[in-house]
């Protein structure tokens, strides 16, 4: 079962699940099925909202109360979580606001940020911002995805027989050509 099987067949469950895991991919998907009328886009938006939001808010619980063990007991994740700790410590609230955009670090980012003391209600308040952020981006872009590819297929199969014939013109032009090249030298 694909993606779009999944959230046809469970809805707002699988996306909650997706987006809780990860999910931009189900999250476009969603979009993308909320343009056809299968889904409802702002449910669509809340709904990854909220599955982001937990998810993150579990993993920084996880760092916050397992702490730099938790990392250290897993080797693939400590070269992204020294990433992680890099940017973090470099500029924390644009971290906070937009490590879901970072691709290579989004998962292990909460770990570090709860590892890192840094503080609970704190970054509960920026984590739903930036899930929101997140959420209203990723399901635009599949709705708008989609309805640009509805509309340029659309084109498409309208201008299909002309584009055809343009092509053809200008590839036998081209092989008429190059012979009549071949024949002079």
């Amino acid at each position: 079962m694909n993606l779009e099987e999944l959230i046809v067949e469970y809805g707002y469950i699988a996306l909650f699940v997706g987006t809780y895991l990860e999910g931009e991919t189900i999250l476009i998907i969603a979009g993308y099925l909320a343009l056809d009328g299968i889904l409802d886009l702002p449910l669509v938006i809340l709904t990854a909202w909220l599955g982001s939001f937990a998810g993150d808010q579990t993993f920084f619980f996880i760092g916050h109360f397992k702490g730099m063990s938790f990392i250290e007991q897993r080797p693939g994740l400590q070269r992204n979580a020294a990433k992680a700790f890099r940017l973090f410590n470099r500029n924390q609230l644009a971290v906070i606001l937009g490590f879901r955009f970072l691709y290579g670090i989004r998962n292990v980012t909460p770990f570090a940020i709860g590892s890192s003391g840094f503080s609970p209600p704190r970054f509960f308040f920026l984590n739903g911002l930036g899930a929101l952020v997140w959420s209203i981006t990723f399901a635009s872009l599949g709705y708008h995805l989609g309805n640009f590819a509805e509309v340029m297929i659309a084109h498409v199969e309208k201008y299909e027989k002309t584009t055809f014939g343009i092509v053809f013109f200008f590839t036998l032009v081209y092989f008429l050509w190059r012979n009549l090249r071949k024949h002079k030298k």
